[in-house]
């Protein structure tokens, strides 16, 4: 078993936290347009909980099993956020397409009140 003194030991918990960047800087450099919020959320919060595990899993000697752990717990996570962010865009948008048709009624109304004034003054 390896000891928190042993140089493997911090070689390969510096060899997870490198693996976790390198993923965390592929996924920010991903075609945001291809993506869900929802698939967002869970990606990055599974790769940051991946880090966060391994770091706090090479602190008690199972680097492995705390990535593992904080990848699933940052994925869970990270899709109830994500899916909570995709909702609040959706009902955001209907709400400006409502507001658009009304303001699109609100102008033709205003067009017909024109059209019957000036139907009244020459009278």
């Amino acid at each position: 078993m390896r000891k928190r003194g042993d140089s493997r030991f911090f070689g390969g918990a510096v060899a997870l936290v490198a693996v976790t960047l390198a993923l965390t800087m592929t996924l920010a450099a991903c075609d945001q347009q291809g993506m869900s919020t929802t698939t967002e959320g869970t990606l990055g919060g599974g790769v940051l909980g991946g880090g966060a595990g391994a770091i706090v899993g090479a602190a008690v000697g199972h680097p492995l099993a705390g990535a593992a752990i904080g990848g699933a717990l940052g994925a869970g996570t990270g899709y109830v956020v994500g899916s909570s962010l995709q909702n609040q865009q959706a009902a955001s948008q209907q709400q400006a397409g409502q507001i658009q048709m009304q303001q699109q009624e609100i102008q033709s109304q205003r067009r017909q009140i024109q059209q019957l004034q000036q139907e009244q003054q020459t009278e």
